[in-house]
């Protein structure tokens, strides 16, 4: 479905990001892994990928909130890689703590890699896309950007404004056949919520389905979104239900 195209895929090394890697390398992408700091669990990803699905991956260490280190990178991986149409922002820290605590180094830190690494990404892949006539862009938002959570007002913002990035980017590359959506997960099973217990969270408790999405969820969810052509300005809870 995807053979013969390049997805790009940030914070591509574990969790949520390493399972979208995947899921495109199984509908035939190449794959290009931007991390920074995982060399070697991006290294397994893309022996991953190249092993099970005979695609071509690589891992690029990009700190994707650095603007001139995102445009050599993206430079770089458009003359390594054939016809790259996807880009998945799913880069993301937190830095948790209550307002009134929060100091402007966590709330910074946080807008810069959530928020103006996604742009960042999209500013640099878009000539390339619209050079390719295709462009697939999906975000990953947050419940969090949407709903607000207590503890959360810097990742909450960062999470939001991906929401209007994502529209804006939508209507703006439309008639180049550009299409940007978003994913807002709810509680996912990651390394980054291991210390939040499934069972103590009042999120994780007030799920319909009655548990913690998976990466894989999100990965089924982003597939999805790459691989429909009209669909474009979205944002898609995957949250089990906790948004009804």
């Amino acid at each position: 479905m995807l053979k013969g195209n390049t997805a790009i895929v940030t914070g591509g090394s574990r969790g949520i990001g390493a399972a979208i890697a995947k899921k495109l390398a199984s509908l035939g992408a190449d794959v290009a892994l931007l991390d920074i700091g995982n060399e070697d669990q991006a290294a397994l990803v893309c022996e991953y990928c190249r092993t099970e699905y005979g695609v071509k991956a690589a891992y690029y260490s990009c700190n994707v909130a650095d603007f001139e280190q995102t445009k050599e990178v993206v430079k770089q991986v458009s003359s390594d890689f054939e016809n790259v149409t996807v880009l998945v922002n799913n880069a993301g820290i937190t830095r948790d703590g209550l307002l009134m605590m929060m100091n402007e180094k966590q709330f910074d830190d946080v807008i810069s890699v959530n928020l103006k690494g996604a742009f960042n990404m999209i500013k640099h892949c878009s000539r390339m896309f619209m050079k390719n006539k295709c462009g697939r862009i999906v975000n990953i938002s947050s419940v969090s950007g949407l709903n607000g959570n207590p503890g959360q007002a810097n990742y909450s913002a960062s999470k939001a404004g991906l929401v209007g990035l994502t529209k804006t980017v939508a209507k703006e590359f439309a008639s180049k056949n550009i299409t940007c959506n978003a994913i807002a997960p709810g509680f996912i099973a990651t390394e980054m919520t291991a210390e939040i217990s499934a069972e103590n969270n009042p999120m994780a408790a007030a799920i319909p389905l009655g548990r913690a999405g998976t990466p894989e969820d999100i990965a089924g969810a982003a597939a999805f979104l790459v691989t429909a052509p009209y669909v474009t300005g979205v944002v898609l809870r995957v949250d089990g239900g906790l948004g009804m």
